[in-house]
């Protein structure tokens, strides 16, 4: 039985109380750290998709690259269905717009913005998930690099059709869609201008990170896990690999293409070229970064990753000049080298990433800051006669003593472990 220690759930409401006040702190002087929010904004979307990706390439053991395509699938969707009616015309001024989707727009502009962005996400993310579904019949029976071969070709299939001059009046081709509502609501009259960029990301990003989280921990969650580890064994025990793999894949694609709509209005207007295999791979390092299997690891990855890109490395593209001799080193692009070379660093000292396959717990955080092994002394007396402190190792036969005792009967394991680590 796990008996949870009940200071770990104070220090839980306390962390997430910190980070609420962080957040509005910041929503409230965003015009003196617009840097931060920024670079914030995007980490909490690019860790939705890395969290969705890890259901898919570290939870179920499928490697797929597609999550580019199903990010423009949802980043589209959004677009389309919330741009102002009032500038579809500007935005489709080279070929017009198609009338059923006017037709559809002044429809939905009844709608408050806020009900009207939801409706467009989760129908983004219904149209990838349907074709999740439709392409993972024949994908999902291969294996390995041939599924992530497949997936890539997928998600270049889908920028080619959004790109198409066929469809301009549909996704407008290459041209991209302009005037995108952005985070912060002005609907609601008792808040100031724009506010929410920072909440409304977070409160989503929380949500879906939520829902990822309780499909792993429920018993689809337990057969995705039995599938990486042997399939056979999973066929085994009774469980349909074809239909769980299918579900792991509509899943993470829901939950991308949402992510891609939380893009859309993050950049506030989009292109094709937004959703190129370089996106898939930024992903997949923040996956790899943080651990296969471990969704505080891709949280965490996608903050590392994305404040290490988009800031803290920023200074090495600026010229240095010193004494009228500019350094050749910096220059524009330089910090993707350095960030290249800290990834290298990374992948040598960590090769399971930053969490491995573990969650973060309470527990293991303090013993970050805790010596807990204690290898006990005894007196021996030396040749002149003074006791001095000797060391007992065990022997070869003797098998080491465990780092905490066993608690007596009548008491759970976890929660005596807990305790100790709280003393």
């Amino acid at each position: 039985m796990r008996v949870k220690n009940p200071k770990h759930t104070w220090y839980s409401i306390l962390l997430a109380l910190v980070i609420l006040a962080a957040t509005i702190y910041l929503e409230f002087n965003r015009s003196k750290y617009g840097m931060a929010v920024s670079v914030i904004q995007k980490s909490l979307i690019f860790a939705v998709v890395a969290v969705a990706m890890n259901l898919l390439n570290g939870f179920t053991g499928l490697f797929s690259l597609g999550q580019a395509g199903f990010m423009a699938i949802g980043a589209y969707a959004t677009a389309m269905l919330t741009i102002p009616v009032e500038r579809m015309e500007a935005v489709y001024y080279m070929s017009g717009v198609v009338p059923w989707l006017m037709s559809l727009k002044r429809a939905l502009s009844v709608l408050p913005e806020p009900v009207l962005i939801i409706i467009a996400m989760l129908i983004g993310g219904m149209i990838a998930g349907l074709f999740a579904f439709l392409i993972g019949i024949p994908v999902l029976r291969l294996k390995s690099d041939y599924l992530a071969i497949a997936t890539l070709g997928f998600a270049e299939i889908v920028r080619g059709i959004i790109s198409a001059p066929q469809l301009d009046q549909f996704t407008n081709g290459s041209y991209g869609l302009k005037n995108i509502p952005g985070f912060g609501s002005n609907s609601l009259s008792f808040m100031p201008d724009g506010f929410g960029v920072l909440l409304v990301p977070l409160f989503a990003s929380t949500i879906l990170i939520g829902f990822i989280v309780l499909v792993i921990n429920s018993s689809y969650g337990r057969a995705f896990k039995a599938i990486r580890e042997d399939e056979i064994a999973a066929e085994a025990m009774g469980i349909n690999l074809l239909k769980h793999k299918q579900m792991s894949f509509v899943l993470s694609s829901f939950v991308t293409a949402i992510a891609g709509g939380m893009l859309a209005m993050f950049m506030r207007s989009i292109e094709p070229r937004a959703f190129s295999t370089i996106i898939t791979y930024d992903i997949l390092l923040i996956v790899v970064i943080g651990g296969l299997g471990s969704i505080t690891g891709s949280v965490l990855g996608a903050f590392v990753v994305t404040f290490a890109k988009d800031w803290f490395l920023r200074f090495f593209d600026v010229p240095l000049i010193i004494g009228g001799f500019q350094v050749p080193f910096l220059r524009i692009g330089f910090r993707m080298v350095i960030f290249s070379i800290l990834l290298m660093v990374v992948v040598l000292f960590y090769r399971r990433g930053l969490m491995g396959n573990s969650e973060f717990t309470w527990h293991g955080f303090f013993n970050l800051f805790r010596r807990r092994l204690k290898r006990p002394e005894v007196m021996a007396e030396t040749s002149g006669g003074s006791m001095s402190p000797i060391i007992i190792a065990p022997g070869r036969d003797q098998a080491p003593a465990p780092l905490i005792p066993d608690p007596p009967g009548g008491e759970p394991e976890e929660e005596a472990d807990e305790e100790a680590a709280d003393e």
